[in-house]
């Protein structure tokens, strides 16, 4: 079956303390040092675990830090393509997207994604499901649903944020990748590397590593969309051209 995508050439208290304390209200964040988290130490492997893209735009100021909920405090904002100055004087939107590929333990496998409608179920195979897309970077974000109780069928899955728009802007977003365990603290994944010619990234893995269901950061970007992620993960699945409806 083809996949469609757009062508362009532990561990409880303790655990948690061994991890950077530096995310947001609580949050432990998943960085270089600290990239991995064991869901199933951690009793966070039952319910559906939650998995939020965030996103706006950088204006001028490529130092400053994310301030994720702007589309609340300016609700109209939703409503408008995100524009910001690219590296001339064009102006260029950009609509990320967040995706998942999954690998189930009977050999099944696909991808999660909001191009080609792809949305998945959560109470059937795969268990994994895209809650819509966002095309404008509002405050809610996309949104992907893994059911848990259904942990014993997984093998891999691998999320993963691309851009849509032509323009490779990266270096342009402050997006926030946040996974929220049906128990114990949230993870978050910053996209804050400077990569501003790639066009995909790799954020997370949550693989079943002998019953152990294990959230790893990756942050691996490539230049290319979900055909060269899934080149560099060895998945191997079959990949078109898709397009999403003009709105």
């Amino acid at each position: 079956m083809a996949i469609w995508e757009k062508l362009f050439g532990n561990w409880g208290s303790a655990a948690a303390r061994q991890f950077d304390g530096s995310g947001t209200n609580g949050a432990v964040e998943l960085t270089k040092r600290r990239p991995t988290f064991s869901l199933t130490k951690q009793g966070a492997v039952t319910g559906n675990l939650r998995v939020n893209l965030s996103w706006r735009m950088r204006t001028s100021d490529f130092n400053e830090r994310p301030s994720f909920g702007a589309g609340l405090r300016h609700p109209l904002r939703k409503f408008t393509p995100q524009v910001v100055q690219a590296q001339g004087p064009a102006m260029v939107n950009v609509d990320l997207d967040l995706a998942c590929m999954y690998e189930l333990q009977d050999g099944s496998k696909g991808v999660v994604q909001p191009l080609g409608n792809i949305l998945g179920s959560v109470n059937s195979p795969p268990y994994v499901q895209l809650s819509g897309d966002d095309r404008f970077g509002s405050g809610s974000g996309e949104t992907i649903y893994i059911n848990m109780d259904h942990r014993d069928d997984f093998k891999r899955l691998l999320v993963f944020v691309y851009i849509y728009d032509g323009t490779p802007a990266f270096d342009r977003t402050h997006a926030l990748v946040t996974l929220y365990p049906g128990n114990g603290p949230r993870l978050e994944v910053a996209l804050h590397e400077r990569a501003p010619e790639a066009r995909s990234c790799a954020v997370v893995l949550i693989e079943n590593v002998k019953g152990e269901i294990i959230v790893r950061r990756e942050m691996k970007y490539v230049y290319g969309f979900q055909s060269e992620l899934d080149r560099l993960y060895g998945w191997g699945l079959q990949w078109g051209r898709g397009y999403k409806s003009k709105v």
